[in-house]
C-alpha cells in the first residue's frame, strides 16, 4: 500500500489528518469516509488500546487513508508493536532532545538503520510475501512531537536527526511549558515566532512540520503559515461541537418551548 501522506508531501501540498480517541472500529470506518488523507489513532490521551487500534485499522482498510498512531511514549515495545499492527506513521510525544529523536528512529527502523524486531503480523499484508521489510524503513513516517521549551531549545539538533520526516507540534503542552493556558489554536506572539522558526528550519531540511488544531479555521491558518500536516481536532471534538451547535439552535429557534 502506497503511503498517501508521503505522496501528498511530494506533490507540495498539506495533509489533512483525522484523530481517533474513541476505541471503535465503527467510528473509524465513518471517519475514514470523510475525505481525510490520514487517520491517527491516539494511544496517548485517547481511550484507545492496542486491540482497538487494530480494529480501527481493519475498519479503515478499504478506504484510501494512511493509518497512523500517536504512541503513549518513546518506548521500543509499543513502537514496534503499532508498526507490526499496521501503522504507516508514528507520532511520538515529548521528544525533547536529539538523542530521544535518535531513539525513536532506532526503535522504528529495521536493521541496519535501527533495532526494530521482525514480525509484521498485520503490516505484512500491505505488500507481497516478504516485501514489507524491504520498503518499511522508507515508507514509515516518523514525527517526534515538539511540545516543550526544552524541545524548542534543542530544535536544530532534533531536526538534524536522520530518519525523521518532520515534527508534530502539540500547542497545548507547548504553551503550558511557557506558562500559558493550555489550548490548541494559539495566537501569542512568542508562540507564533516559535512556529515560524520550526517551519523555516524544517524547510531548510526538506522536513514536514505538523500541528494539532481545533477545527477548520485553525487548520487553514496553519497550512497558510507553512505547516504540512494539520489535524482537525479529534472525532470527540467534532461530534460534541456539532451536537452542541444543533442543541443550541433547536433551543434558540423553538421560541422558548425547549
Amino acid at each position: 500500500m502506497a503511503n498517501k501522506v508521503k505522496e501528498i508531501w511530494k506533490s507540495g501540498k498539506a495533509v489533512v489528518n483525522a484523530w481517533l480517541a474513541i476505541p471503535s472500529g465503527f467510528s473509524a470506518e465513518m471517519i475514514a469516509q470523510c475525505g481525510f488523507d490520514s487517520v491517527t489513532v491516539d494511544m496517548q490521551h485517547g481511550v484507545q488500546d492496542y486491540l482497538s487500534m487494530v480494529q480501527c485499522f481493519q475498519a479503515m482498510d478499504k478506504h484510501p487513508v494512511t493509518p497512523m498512531v500517536r504512541v503513549p511514549w518513546n518506548e521500543p515495545g509499543i513502537i514496534g508493536k503499532v508498526l507490526d499492527g499496521g501503522a504507516y506513521g508514528v507520532i511520538c510525544p515529548m521528544v525533547n532532545t536529539a538523542q530521544e529523536a535518535r531513539n525513536l528512529v532506532s526503535y522504528s527502523k529495521y536493521p541496519p538503520q535501527g533495532v526494530r524486531s521482525n514480525g509484521p503480523i498485520r503490516a505484512g499484508m500491505y505488500g507481497t510475501a516478504g516485501s514489507y521489510q524491504k520498503t518499511a524503513n522508507v515508507d514509515t513516517i516518523l514525527l517526534p512531537m515538539m511540545e516543550t521549551r526544552t524541545a524548542v531549545e534543542n530544535m536544530e539538533a532534533i531536526l538534524d536527526v536522520e530518519g525523521i520526516d518532520g515534527v508534530y507540534i502539540g500547542p497545548s503542552d507547548l504553551g503550558f511549558s511557557y506558562g500559558l493556558e493550555p489550548k490548541l489554536d494559539r495566537s501569542e506572539p512568542e508562540i507564533l515566532a516559535i512556529y515560524d522558526k520550526i517551519i523555516k528550519e524544517c524547510g531548510k531540511r526538506g522536513l514536514n512540520p505538523g500541528i494539532h488544531c481545533s477545527g477548520a479555521e485553525g487548520a487553514a491558518r496553519a497550512i497558510n503559515m507553512g505547516f504540512k500536516l494539520v489535524t482537525l481536532s479529534n472525532e470527540v471534538g467534532l461530534m460534541t461541537t456539532y451536537a452542541k451547535m444543533q442543541v443550541n439552535a433547536t433551543r434558540k429557534d423553538s421560541g422558548g418551548k425547549a
